[in-house]
């Protein structure tokens, strides 16, 4: 039985301490919160779950093993987590979103369609789709239920033995050369043979002695009162959807009705240039907030727009190529990390518990990891967040 300590136990950390706990090996979890919270990114009720990745094929493999996982939560936990409804890539033809994801598609031999704008108009009448755009429609596509998800792997994990400290920050870590880590909270001292760091936006903090290239942004999604009624919204009559940016804009991505009418359909723009921090982010939302998401509706959604009901902030933290952080520590391999996930991870989380258990545990995962290696950015050098001791360890301070 190995003993390992989980830091952070949001969508990804709480999939891991899952995932060892069921495993047979001690976890020890901490997350300055409770989760599921809504102070960092795993949260705002949905998150589209999709497999013709345009974002990179590489990606599919993990996702396919990402649905198989999610279903066997569902049955261990009794919960539902994930809903299909098909996912609507809507683009130029030429354009990166639609040809992409129908070279994903065909590679993976994926059930989907290419629509004409007439047929998509046709089917789902909701889109304002010009003369020449097309759509790329996938089939076993749809949504999870964010909080219900990582509640779900928490119980699973305590249900496993996992012993999960909520509201106890970790103040900080160390690892020694020759193996076990050390970690200090508010409350006490720990220690074990390995460890898992799954920081999201404290990742930077966390891990400053890496330097890595992790900007974290504010991100707001809203809820609106369609304009024209609420069927053509409805799960059946609507899919998840990706509306591919024109110059000068952002994606546009939302969901069908999820929850009562009362509570309006969610809609949302991927990305955005507000550089925070977990402590700076403005929570609240500000009048220019919702004059971005009207002007992006009224040329793809306007019969969405009519009475905004709510709004959430939430963070992104997002590396430059937008591909994940997904390596052992480059100095100490008891060290595991995970960041960057924000903007397209929450999907991944059920199969990043198997992934991080594995490197955890000193295995090989099965499934190709080059893409999220710390070697894309081996040219950075260390800073000065790294306090060397005399026993050759690394002390990492996250008051500093």
């Amino acid at each position: 039985m190995t003993n390992v300590i989980v830091v952070g136990l949001g969508a990804m950390g709480s999939s891991a301490a899952q995932q060892l706990a069921e495993r047979g090996h001690r976890v020890l979890g901490f997350d300055l919160f409770t989760p599921p919270h809504n102070n960092g990114s795993s949260h705002g009720q949905t998150r589209i779950i999709r497999q013709a990745y345009w974002e990179d094929w590489r990606y599919v493999p993990l996702l396919l093993r990402s649905y198989e996982l999610w279903r066997r939560l569902e049955a261990d936990s009794g919960h539902s987590l994930l809903q299909i409804t098909g996912c609507l890539a809507i683009g130029h033809p030429d354009g990166d979103l639609v040809s992409r994801s129908e070279q994903s598609a065909r590679k993976f031999e994926l059930p989907h369609e290419m629509l004409s704008s007439a047929q998509i108009r046709h089917r789902y009448p909701a889109f304002a789709v010009r003369d020449e755009m097309v759509g790329h429609w996938e089939r076993n596509a749809g949504y999870l239920l964010v909080e219900a998800c990582v509640r779900a792997q928490l119980e699973r994990a305590a249900v496993a033995g996992a012993e999960l400290h909520c509201d106890e920050p970790v103040v900080e870590w160390s690892a020694t050369p020759g193996g076990g880590v050390s970690v200090r909270t508010a409350k006490a001292h720990y220690s074990a043979d390995r460890l898992v760091i799954c920081a999201g936006a404290w990742a930077a903090q966390v891990l400053d002695s890496l330097q890595l290239p992790l900007t974290v942004t504010r991100q707001v999604a809203y809820w609106f009162e369609p304009r024209c009624g609420i069927d053509i919204f409805q799960h059946g009559r609507m899919p998840v959807y990706l509306w591919e940016a024109e110059a000068g804009e952002r994606m546009l991505y939302g969901f069908p009705l999820v929850g009562p009418p009362s509570e309006g359909v969610k809609v949302a723009l991927h990305g955005s240039d507000e550089i925070c921090t977990p402590d700076t982010v403005v929570r609240q939302i500000q009048p220019s907030d919702e004059l971005a998401i009207r002007e992006r509706l009224a040329g793809t959604l306007p019969l969405l727009a009519g009475r905004l009901l709510r709004a959430e902030t939430c963070l992104y933290t997002m590396t430059p190529d937008e591909h994940f952080v997904i390596d052992s520590h480059p100095k100490y391999p008891q060290v595991t990390l995970a960041a960057g996930f924000s903007g397209h991870g929450f999907k991944f989380a059920s199969v990043m518990g198997e992934v991080l258990g594995d490197l955890a545990l000193g295995l090989t995962p099965a499934y190709d990891l080059a893409l999220f290696s710390l070697k894309r950015w081996q040219d950075r050098s260390p800073s000065s967040g790294e306090t060397r001791r005399r026993d050759g360890s690394a002390h990492h301070d996250l008051e500093n």
